[in-house]
């Protein structure tokens, strides 16, 4: 498969990471020589300086022959002219990054008609997953598949804990009233990511992730060693698209909204656009108007604003002041493995996100969804089963699934179900694979 990406930023960058793992021919244009030089040094992709708007240079690195064309640059405007060049051009399918999420909505434009086949917004991908992060309040990351009928859930294990010192298969014996597949495990203090086994041991404060079905949501609680709480009252330190998007978001789910604004006149449009919300005009670096502001009577403390050590120091104030929920927004993605080591429960990248939805487009088999976790470097696929693919021809157990890649479940007509050993996987499933990078490839040969 011929991916060409125009833009080696953040976005661009990971989208080439993530698919130099799979022997794609991948071509990075951008006109920034010292990140082509990074990116030609660290993983292997064919780079191309020059204007991508350049229709002679396009014709030069036979945009004619892509099977996907990746406008990712940081411009929205430059990304909506790429992507139609590119389909003039002969590219099969385009995807543009877009700033306005008003476009990934308005049905009144058939933007494919333009040649534009999908477009992402990072921004409401962030908002969207505030929304998500704060409805599952014990955990830090979720993912949901089938309106909630299966998810997977990340959280660390706390000291009172009943899985601590356990294998995975003496929890799964002992627990056998709540149905859950450990998925990953993230040991404290390593970048290491460690699919389990029935052997794998449980230990405090590690990362554990689990799939389970709706019903076990709640059991879950209890092996985490937490206590279940509800969200009610949300502070948003921040009113830029995103915070202004999550907080629309909430109030439309029934959560109290505190929004902060340090701009007096940008408070006061929001005020306008957001009657439900109480809009706060103020600096809320300041820990005093916090406290006035009573923040830690709040459930829950997201930061948003331009600026991510803005975003993560507010965080940590919230924490101190005993807000058992806090999200911050970060630029930098080597930040994002942190969270945990810095007492935050999440951090979120815009970027990453959108990284992380484009790449959805890009898989083989019939993927209906695609989501990373925010402290591993590793996806989890939902792919519609075909008939006769290779994984509907024998029980979980004698598949040959490489030891780095797990099944999180399958949801048969509407219903989620455990894949354990003696389970059968049937044409027609939605399966969920968790696996690292240089595992796709072996996983999507099972569905194709």
């Amino acid at each position: 498969m011929k991916i060409i990406i125009a833009g080696a930023g953040d976005v661009g960058f990971h989208l080439a990471k993530l698919l130099s793992y799979e022997s794609q021919d991948i071509y990075l244009v951008d006109l920034n020589v010292e990140k082509l030089e990074y990116a030609s040094n660290h993983i292997d992709v064919i780079t191309k300086k020059g204007d991508a708007t350049s229709i002679k240079l396009l014709k030069e690195i036979h945009i004619d022959k892509a099977d996907i064309f990746l406008a990712v640059t940081e411009s929205q405007n430059t990304n909506f002219t790429l992507a139609v060049l590119a389909k003039k051009l002969g590219a099969k399918k385009t995807i543009a990054r877009v700033s306005n999420h008003e476009f990934t909505v308005n049905s009144e434009i058939d933007f494919a008609e333009l040649g534009i086949d999908s477009m992402i917004s990072p921004g409401e991908l962030a908002a969207d997953e505030i929304k998500m992060l704060l409805n599952q309040s014990a955990f830090n990351d979720t993912i949901e598949f089938e309106n909630g009928a299966l998810n997977i859930l990340g959280s660390t294990l706390d000291y009172n804990s009943p899985l601590i010192n356990l294998t995975v298969q003496e929890a799964r014996e002992r627990f056998s009233d709540i149905e859950f597949i450990t998925i990953a495990i993230k040991p404290i203090n390593s970048s290491e990511t460690i699919i389990p086994r029935g052997n794998t041991i449980y230990k405090a404060k590690n990362q554990i992730y689990f799939s389970a079905p709706k019903e076990s949501l709640k059991k879950l609680y209890k092996l985490m060693g937490k206590m279940p709480f509800d969200v009610k009252d949300v502070m948003i330190l921040g009113a830029g698209k995103i915070g202004v998007k999550a907080a629309r978001n909430l109030c439309d789910n029934r959560f109290n909204v505190k929004l902060i604004e340090i701009e007096k006149e940008r408070a006061k449009e929001v005020a306008e656009k957001l009657p439900n919300a109480l809009i706060i005009w103020g600096d809320g670096r300041i820990v005093e108007l916090l406290d006035e502001e009573n923040l830690s009577e709040m459930d829950a403390f997201v930061a948003v604003t331009g600026n991510s050590e803005t975003n993560i120091m507010s965080c940590l104030i919230a924490k101190s002041k005993g807000v058992k929920k806090t999200i911050a927004l970060v630029e930098n993605m080597d930040y994002i493995n942190i969270s945990q080591t810095i007492g935050i429960d999440t951090l979120i990248n815009k970027k990453l996100l959108a990284a992380n939805a484009i790449l959805k487009y890009v898989r083989k088999g019939d993927v209906l969804k695609l989501a990373n976790l925010h402290n591993v470097d590793a996806e989890v696929l939902e792919f519609r089963v075909k008939e006769n693919s290779l994984v509907t021809k024998n029980l979980i157990r004698d598949i040959n699934l490489t030891k780095k890649a797990v099944f999180g479940g399958v949801i048969r007509n509407g219903v989620a179900l455990m894949t354990f050993g003696d389970f059968q996987i049937l044409a027609g499933d939605k399966a969920v694979v968790f696996c690292l990078p240089e595992a796709i490839n072996k996983v999507e040969k099972l569905f194709n």
